[in-house]
């Protein structure tokens, strides 16, 4: 059932012009980040909050390959500066949903939220066993979520790179966003 639900998210990503990566455990993450960073000729990386061991991991592969690597806690006298300076971004989702090939982010602080939107390509992780089927299944987490934390709460549902119609009627990636969005599903 967990791979349908996987297949379901990764076609429908795929169909928003994102690019899914599906890998069997944490450990697999890093090298798929350094060979995206290497892939759109990255300078500077920037990290959310991510989970303690696969931010040392990522930092790790990524300072050995030679990249730049901006980290929380960012100094709040250099944003949005700072951040937008980064090539790549890189975030931890919540959660993710299938139908809407959406990840979930949630944020506390302004700086974070700015690691998934000022860069010119987005890299979105989150776990296989928090994909949802649907936004239905989404509404309990998200409740939860701004029951415990009621101030300066922010949830972003991210699908695929920013896409705009505005400009003579065509679709242009990348204008209010990302041009570029990886999402890596750990299995």
């Amino acid at each position: 059932m967990r791979a349908a639900l996987i297949d379901v998210f990764v076609k429908k990503y795929a169909s928003l012009s994102g690019i899914a990566h599906v890998v069997n455990g944490a450990d697999a993450v890093a090298p798929i980040v350094v060979q995206v960073l290497g892939d759109v000729d990255c300078k500077r990386v920037a990290l959310a909050e991510l989970p303690d061991g696969l931010a040392d991991a990522i930092q790790s592969a990524c300072v050995d390959a030679g990249f730049e690597v901006l980290t929380p806690p960012f100094d709040n006298r250099a944003l949005p500066h700072a951040i937008d300076a980064a090539d790549v971004g890189v975030s931890w989702a919540a959660f993710a949903v299938a139908e809407s090939g959406s990840l979930v982010e949630f944020a506390l602080d302004d700086a974070v939220r700015l690691v998934s939107t000022l860069p010119r390509v987005h890299i979105g992780i989150f776990q296989a066993s928090a994909l949802l089927a649907n936004l239905t299944d989404a509404a309990e987490p998200l409740r939860q979520f701004f029951e415990d934390h009621p101030h300066n709460a922010t949830a972003t549902f991210i699908s695929g790179p920013s896409r705009t119609a505005d400009i003579e009627m065509r679709l242009t990636l990348g204008v209010h966003g990302p041009e570029v969005a990886h999402a890596i599903v750990i299995a």
